[in-house]
């Protein structure tokens, strides 16, 4: 119960970018449950790959629209970064491989390590 209540909390007084890191690096680590287990029967990936799913998803969507406040270059970026990722989920959907996590992992983890190191 506390737990619950400590975590409600802190996405109520985190930043927008510390909530966009925790959320990076919470796909991170479910597919690298995944990918830790991958030898024996990987566990839960539709789950992390859902999750991974619709997280890139809003950021994609995000950063197609005009009000959004970051400039036109890093919203471009931001949106091939997304295609790609989505690239590799649907690669990972339809031919699961290890190196499709990977990769996802890899860059969760660069985009929420910038995200933390600008807050």
């Amino acid at each position: 119960m506390s737990a619950k209540a400590y975590a409600k909390v802190a996405v109520q007084t985190a930043s927008p970018r510390d909530l966009e890191a925790n959320l990076l690096l919470t796909g991170a680590a479910k597919l690298q449950a995944v990918r830790d287990s991958w030898a024996e029967e990987p566990a839960s990936l539709e789950e992390a790959v859902t999750f991974n799913r619709k997280l890139w998803t809003v950021f994609i969507d995000a950063v197609r629209h005009d009000e959004n406040r970051l400039s036109v270059t890093v919203r471009k970026n931001i949106l091939q970064v997304g295609v790609h990722v989505m690239t590799e989920i649907f690669a990972l959907m339809t031919r699961p491989n290890p190196k499709h996590l990977d990769e996802i992992v890899k860059v969760n983890r660069a985009i929420a390590t910038g995200l933390r190191a600008k807050s």
